[in-house]
C-alpha cells in the first residue's frame, strides 16, 4: 500500500481568491493572465512536499509528515461548479476542501452554495478568511505566518480581525457547524478552524497548509491509501477538443496505475463507452493543468493521484463527471459503471420542474439543493436544453403554472428549442449560481401567488359601509338615488346593501361624481349612489348607515386568508356585519374571526 497526496479543492464565491492562494503556493501568475482575474477553467495542481517544506520550514517539522504523505493535490474550481464534479463512488472526490471568504465582505451566494455542497458530500474542510490585508491599518509582512504577522498588528487592526472573525463564527454556527479561529481550535474533529490570510502576500498561508497536512494526516490516513499496481479509477473533469490531438478529457486519477496502452471505460448519459487511450500528457511539475499550453509531458504511465490529460477516439459524448476505469480481467468494469450510474439516477418526484445540468455531479448538487427547500423536480438530466425539454415542460405546465419550469445550471439552450421557449408559456431560470437561480424561481412564485390572491381578493366582497347623506334624497325609488359617504373600506358598483338590522335594501346600481361615472369608491369619498330595488324612507332613511351584505362564504375566506389586508376601518366594520348577521342567524360564520 502506498499513500498518495490528499486531494484538496477550493472553492469560494467570485473574486475571493481562489487562484490567488493557489498562485502564491505555485509562484506562478495564472490569476494575472485570466479573463478578468476569474477562474475560467478547471484546474489542477500537484504541490510535492519539498515546495510545501520551503514555503512552511520549520512550521510542519513537528507534524512529522514527511515520510507519510508526498504532498497536496489542489483542484481550482470556478465558484463551486467543478466540485460537484469531482465525484466518485459513494461521495466527493475530494479529501478535503478549503472554503476562501473574503474577510471583509463575509457569505456571499457562491459561498453559501458551496457549504451546502461540502456538507451534501460531508467533506472536511478549512476556511481561509482572505484579504486580512484590506482591513484598515493592516501591516504587510511578506510572507510571514499569521502567528508571527498578527502580535505586529496594532491593537485596533487585531479587535477589527477578531470581529471579522467572530461574524464568520456566527454564519458557520447557523450553517451548522461550530468553528474557530485555527489557534483557539480545542478539537479538529468536531470544530472548523478559521485561518485568517493574504493569498496575495502570503500571510498566514503557511498555518493553512499546516491545518490541511495535519487534518490529513490524524484523520484521512487510511483514506490515502491507494493500490499503485492495480488498474487506475478516477474521474473526468473537463471534455474538450485540443488541436493536433482531438478530443481529450482532463481526468484525476485517484487510485491506481494508468499506462498509455490501457483500454478505458467511462460513461456518456446513459451508456458505458469504451476506448484505448492514444497519448497520456501530463503537466509539468507545478504546471496548472487548464494553463500548461506546450508545457504537458507525454508518459508512458501516472499513478496516483495525478491530474492528466487523456487523448482517445470516442470521446465526443463523455460527461463531465463520469467515472474512468481501466478495463481488466480480474473485475467486470462495465458492470460496475452501470451500476453507479445507476446509483447516480437523481430521485425524482411526480410532479415538479424539469432540472437541466452540465454534469452528474452538480445534477445531484442542483437536485439536492432545490428538495432541501422543498421544491419538488420532475425530470433531472445532463445536457443542454432541448426541444423536447420545452414540451414536457409544457405539458407540466398546463397541470400546475408553477411546474412549467427549466432550470438550467451552467447549460445552453438550443436554438430550436429557444424558439419553442419564446411561444410557450414555460419559464426558464438559467445560470451558473445554483443560489441564485432558486432565488430568482422563489421570488417569481411568490409574485404568482401574490398576484393570484389579488384576483381572488379583487373578487370578494369585502366589507363596507356607507351613511345616507341628510337633505340628499334626489329620487325615492326605480332606483331611489341619493348622496352618500363612505365611512369604511371600498364601496362597488352591483354589491348588495343591507340595513342595520340586517334586512336586505338593494344593490348598487351606480355611482356618480361631478358627471363622472365611478366603478368604485373609498371611505371619506361624497358621491350620489342609485340603488336597485331600494324606496327610500320605506328601505332606508337620511342619515342611516348601510353595510355591503357579505355571504357567509366571502365571510369565510376573508377570515381565513385575508384578515391581514384588511385596515383598521375595515376590519372593524366587518365585526359589525359579522353582529348583525348574527342577530337573524345565530351560527352565521362561526369558527370565525369574531369567537
Amino acid at each position: 500500500m502506498k499513500i498518495r497526496s490528499p486531494i484538496v479543492s477550493v472553492l469560494g464565491h467570485v473574486d475571493h481568491g481562489k487562484t490567488t492562494l493557489l498562485d502564491y503556493i505555485r509562484g506562478s501568475t495564472v490569476a494575472d493572465r485570466e479573463a478578468g482575474g476569474i477562474t475560467q477553467h478547471i484546474g489542477a495542481t500537484e504541490i510535492p512536499m519539498d515546495t510545501i517544506e520551503d514555503i512552511c520550514g520549520n512550521f510542519i517539522a513537528k507534524l512529522s509528515i514527511k515520510d507519510t504523505i508526498p504532498g497536496l493535490f489542489f483542484i481550482d474550481t470556478p465558484g463551486h461548479a467543478a466540485f460537484t464534479s469531482l465525484r466518485k463512488r459513494g461521495g466527493a472526490l475530494a479529501d478535503l476542501a478549503i472554503l476562501i471568504v473574503d474577510i471583509n465582505d463575509g457569505f456571499k451566494p457562491q459561498t453559501y452554495e458551496a457549504i451546502n455542497i461540502l456538507k451534501m458530500y460531508k467533506t472536511p474542510f478549512i476556511v481561509a478568511a482572505n484579504k486580512v490585508d484590506r482591513i484598515y491599518g493592516w501591516e504587510v509582512h511578506e510572507g510571514e505566518s499569521f502567528t508571527q504577522s498578527f502580535p505586529k498588528q496594532h491593537q485596533s487592526v487585531q479587535d477589527a480581525v477578531d470581529m471579522k472573525i467572530y461574524e464568520l463564527l456566527g454564519v458557520l454556527y447557523e450553517e451548522g457547524f461550530q468553528a474557530e479561529r485555527f489557534d483557539r481550535v480545542t478539537d479538529f474533529a468536531s470544530q472548523i478552524a478559521i485561518v485568517p490570510i493574504c493569498a496575495k502576500s502570503g500571510q498566514g498561508v503557511i498555518e493553512l497548509i499546516t491545518m490541511l497536512l495535519g487534518l490529513a494526516q490524524q484523520y484521512l490516513t487510511q483514506q490515502l491509501e491507494i493500490h499503485e499496481d492495480a488498474p487506475a479509477k478516477g474521474t473526468v473533469l473537463e471534455v474538450k477538443e485540443e488541436t493536433g490531438l482531438g478530443m481529450t478529457v482532463d481526468t484525476i486519477i485517484y487510485d491506481g496505475v494508468l499506462r498509455s496502452n490501457d483500454e478505458i471505460a467511462l460513461m456518456d448519459s446513459d451508456n458505458v463507452v469504451k476506448t484505448k487511450i492514444r497519448s497520456i500528457l501530463r503537466p509539468l511539475p507545478l504546471e496548472e493543468m487548464r494553463d500548461s499550453k506546450k508545457k504537458f509531458k507525454k508518459v508512458d504511465e501516472v499513478v496516483a493521484a495525478a491530474g492528466i490529460k487523456i487523448a482517445a477516439p470516442n470521446l465526443d459524448d463523455i460527461v463531465s463527471g463520469s467515472p474512468l476505469r481501466v478495463l481488466s480481467e480480474e473485475e467486470d468494469v462495465e458492470a460496475e459503471l452501470l451500476k453507479e450510474l445507476e446509483d447516480m439516477a437523481v430521485d425524482v418526484d411526480d410532479e415538479g420542474l424539469l432540472v437541466k445540468a452540465d454534469t452528474i455531479g452538480s445534477l445531484e448538487a442542483v437536485v439536492h439543493l432545490l428538495k432541501e427547500i422543498d421544491i419538488p423536480v420532475r425530470s433531472a438530466e445532463i445536457g443542454d436544453v432541448t426541444k423536447r425539454d420545452v414540451i414536457n415542460a409544457s405539458i407540466a405546465c398546463e397541470e400546475n403554472e408553477e411546474y412549467g419550469v427549466i432550470i438550467a445550471f451552467n447549460v445552453k439552450v438550443h436554438p430550436k428549442a429557444q424558439e419553442d421557449l419564446d411561444n410557450s408559456n414555460v419559464k426558464l431560470f438559467a445560470g451558473d449560481v445554483i443560489y441564485q437561480i432558486t432565488e430568482d424561481y422563489e421570488a417569481w412564485i411568490k409574485e404568482k401567488q401574490e398576484a393570484r390572491k389579488k384576483q381572488w381578493l379583487d373578487a370578494i366582497i369585502k366589507p363596507a359601509k356607507f351613511m345616507v347623506l341628510p337633505k340628499l334624497i334626489f329620487r325615492q325609488s326605480k332606483p331611489a338615488i341619493c348622496g352618500i359617504e363612505v365611512e369604511a373600506g371600498t364601496v362597488k358598483q352591483g354589491y348588495p346593501l343591507m340595513n342595520k338590522n340586517g334586512d336586505y335594501v338593494g344593490t348598487i346600481a351606480s355611482m356618480e361624481d361631478k358627471g363622472e361615472t365611478l366603478p368604485e369608491i373609498s371611505r371619506g369619498q361624497r358621491v350620489a349612489m342609485a340603488i336597485n330595488d331600494a324606496v327610500a324612507g320605506k328601505d332606508f332613511e337620511e342619515g342611516d348607515t348601510l353595510y355591503i351584505d357579505i355571504p357567509e362564504k366571502h365571510y369565510k375566506i376573508l377570515e381565513r386568508e385575508f384578515k391581514d389586508k384588511l385596515d383598521e376601518y375595515e376590519f372593524n366594520t366587518l365585526g359589525e356585519i359579522c353582529d348583525i348577521k348574527r342577530k337573524q342567524e345565530p351560527e352565521w360564520g362561526k369558527f370565525g374571526l369574531f369567537e
